[in-house]
């Protein structure tokens, strides 16, 4: 007998910009001036153009021929930017909305918490919307009844409980939310960015729970934007771009290539030449004596060389540089010089410390500054590069934590008894 809970084949969802429905006479009218006078329709739908062809259709493609397979008793984390098709995935899963194409086959009860206050009604009790929103999932009243405890000490919402939720902050409804969809008896959990409201130590709670719900074979679909704690749940995670599933794999690579790590290289260049208005950059590279392609050694500096085209003498520049870790975080800010630069190419260098940076992938974002305060561009990932350890001084071989790892100085005398 197949493992498989769900199954996505081929789905695609296609929704409708702009208004659907009838105009008001003031509308039409407005239309109707526009056009006499040669102008844009101000009526228009966002992203659609005037005129016959002249534009993108007036349909959108949240998802296109997205398709893949969950087992029980998995982790599966879903990623991707704003827009990406994330939410629309787990609503059709959770079958709140029908896809417009493909098929989807789950096999077991889902528990979705896709936004704060799924199902709740906020005249009723937290109590009584305990019972309602166990009852909108398919449980009885004795499954509900029989973990009803749990669920309200999990919450920490026992103080308010019989307080009608309208009553609730956001915090308090999520953490209530997730408690009911987390304890009752549904094979498949779903969350979607719900653990962005909490606090850290509800987020904790949340993951612990996620992970135990695991360890008992049932299935956890995971969407959120917090990298360190998709790495930290799941094992697998797909990642999704404009409706398209874009890769699928290991968590930690799919990770990497989301946020733009796993594409990156030691140099890149920007311009044919000197040119143009504006300053502007022409190119940057990493630079280490151990460099082997996306690779240096802790033990090694780094040096990111940039070289930018100043036409204006006179101009107040400086570069800005911000180093990303692969989970997002931001580990470094740092700038050059303020001053007056002469027109001409310019070279500006920052060395990053031998044995500052801890083993894992890096990504550099540039911004060249005019008058401290005006960006004139701002080029994300546009390196990447990995940090491999040497000899380790102690036996210990997981991961190191921490975001920098220098070597600081340390002293140690024998006191005397």
């Amino acid at each position: 007998m197949s493992d498989v809970v769900i199954r996505v084949e081929a789905v695609s969802k296609t929704y409708r910009l702009g208004q659907i429905g009838a105009t008001t006479l003031r509308e039409d009218f407005s239309r109707l001036w526009a056009r006499w006078h040669g102008r844009a329709d101000p009526t228009r739908p966002v992203g659609v153009l005037d005129g016959a062809g002249g534009g993108p259709a007036a349909n959108i493609w949240a998802l296109k021929d997205v398709a893949f397979e969950v087992r029980q008793g998995e982790a599966l984390a879903i990623i991707g930017s704003n827009g990406a098709g994330k939410s629309t995935l787990l609503k059709i899963l959770s079958r709140i909305t029908a896809p417009t194409a493909g098929c989807v086959f789950v096999k077991g009860r889902i528990a979705s918490l896709l936004e704060v206050g799924t199902g709740f009604h906020g005249e009723l009790t937290g109590r009584e919307n305990i019972f309602l929103n166990g009852a909108v999932l398919g449980m009885s009243r004795a499954e509900i009844a029989r973990t009803l405890d749990e669920i309200i000490a999990f919450s920490g919402c026992q103080r308010f409980i019989d307080t009608p939720v309208k009553r609730y902050s956001s915090g308090m409804v999520v953490r209530l939310g997730f408690a009911v969809a987390a304890h009752l008896d549904a094979e498949i959990l779903v969350v979607d960015e719900v653990l962005a409201v909490g606090d850290a130590e509800f987020q904790r709670k949340c993951l612990g729970k996620m992970r135990d719900v695991t360890s008992h074979g049932r299935t956890v679909l995971f969407v959120s934007h917090n990298m360190a704690a998709v790495e930290s749940l799941c094992p697998r995670a797909i990642l999704l771009g404009g409706g398209a599933k874009k890769d699928d794999g290991p968590a930690g690579s799919v990770i990497a290539r989301y946020l733009g790590a796993a594409d990156g290289a030691l140099e890149a260049t920007f311009a044919p030449g000197p040119g143009g208005a504006e300053p502007h950059f022409l190119a940057a590279r990493i630079v280490s004596r151990s460099a082997d392609g996306r690779s240096v050694k802790m033990g090694d500096p780094v040096d990111v060389v940039v070289d930018y085209w100043n036409p204006v003498p006179r101009t107040t520049l400086h570069v800005n540089m911000l180093l990303y870790a692969d989970d997002g975080y931001c580990v470094l800010n740092t700038y050059s010089d303020v001053a007056e630069r002469g027109s001409g190419r310019h070279r500006a260098t920052c060395r990053i410390p031998a044995d500052l940076l801890n083993a894992r992938s890096y990504s550099v974002r540039l911004l060249l500054v005019r008058d401290v305060s005006h960006a004139l561009s701002d080029l994300e990932r546009v390196l990447a590069f990995s940090v491999q350890e040497g000899e380790r001084p102690i036996r210990w071989f997981g991961p190191w934590p921490g975001a920098v790892r220098p070597r600081l100085e340390w002293s140690t005398v024998t006191l005397p008894d």
